[in-house]
């Protein structure tokens, strides 16, 4: 069995009744990107971002994000060596393989932003000294509904950062019960034992880029992108850095698909998360209650889908 698929089978046993999700969020971490997990309190977000951590043999840190949480107290700080008389960096909980950031939204503007730079150039600037993260690099954050009480919405920068957004959802009451059966017989994160190692993580990130994406599947990608630019609905459309996404986890996804080649479908099946959370709608929009992913299904219905031989229906 592809290491990617035992992997995905490992942590659905932690996240019951939620395979569609739990292969998207190991596409993210094939992809190299960082996922950001949305929803309701209770329905298992904090559960998904510890069972990946905990089925890959790395060094994992969690962040408890809360109002008073600083900048320092993610990336690090300079301190002062008494012995020495000198200045030593003492770094902080990003430096990890797999950073967890839980409740990211309840923490100020300012504290959030200290995750700009790594999650993007995979490095931290303190003092004017450039220290490199580890690789894989991978933000695992949860966030609650903006609505909700003692949250901070995300800037578009900081929403632009995560390749992907996914919501859980509550279960079906067979599920539920499941999940109840399980805890009552011990089966919970901290008894997981990892699956995959550090280098195994790495060679397989390095054979989904080996996946191949035609011209053809690359044109569609752009043209939806440029479709959400276009749309009634939208002041701000998919970046040129969400373009490039889909394309990447296309080729993830594929992958963990058993595929050599990415096919329209796994673009289709991507949009949702990987675009939706970077579109800005227009005022009008919110005041009429249009979603971000309404917009994506209404672009992905108008738009000319190819066929695995490059035509186009």
């Amino acid at each position: 069995m592809p290491h990617s698929r035992i992997l995905t089978d490992v942590i659905g046993e932690m996240v019951i009744g939620k395979p569609a999700t739990v292969e998207l969020a190991v596409v993210c971490l094939l992809s190299e990107g960082h996922l950001l997990i949305e929803d309701v309190p209770g329905t298992g977000k904090t559960t998904l971002a510890r069972a990946m951590a905990a089925a890959i043999d790395t060094e994992w840190r969690r962040i408890q994000f809360t109002p008073d949480l600083l900048p320092a107290d993610i990336t690090g700080t300079s301190v002062l060596d008494p012995r020495t008389g000198e200045f030593e960096f003492r770094p902080g909980p990003v430096f990890a393989e797999i950073v967890i950031a839980d409740e990211i939204n309840r923490a100020s503007p300012k504290t959030q932003s200290a995750l700009l730079e790594v999650m993007e150039e995979r490095q931290v600037t303190v003092d004017g000294t450039t220290h490199p993260a580890r690789r894989p690099f991978l933000v695992v954050a949860t966030q609650n509904p903006v609505d909700m009480e003692g949250t901070y919405a995300l800037p578009e920068a900081q929403l632009d950062r995560f390749l992907m957004r996914l919501s859980l959802g509550h279960l079906e009451a067979e599920e539920e019960l499941a999940v109840i059966r399980s805890h009552q017989q011990g089966h919970t994160v901290k008894n997981l034992r990892p699956v995959m190692n550090r280098d195994t993580v790495l060679r397989v990130i390095e054979e989904t880029k080996q996946v191949t994406v035609t011209d053809t599947l690359a044109r569609y990608v752009v043209d939806l992108s440029r479709a959400t630019r276009d749309h009634a609905h939208v002041r701000h459309g998919a970046s040129t850095r969400a373009t490039i996404a889909v394309v990447r986890s296309a080729q993830a996804l594929a992958y963990v698909r058993g595929r050599q080649y990415a096919t329209s479908d796994d673009v289709r099946t991507l949009a949702g998360p990987v675009l939706a959370h970077r579109l800005v709608l227009s005022p009008q929009a919110e005041l009429d209650g249009v979603q971000a992913e309404d917009v994506v299904r209404d672009v992905l219905a108008k738009v000319r889908t190819p066929d695995t031989a490059g035509s186009v229906r």
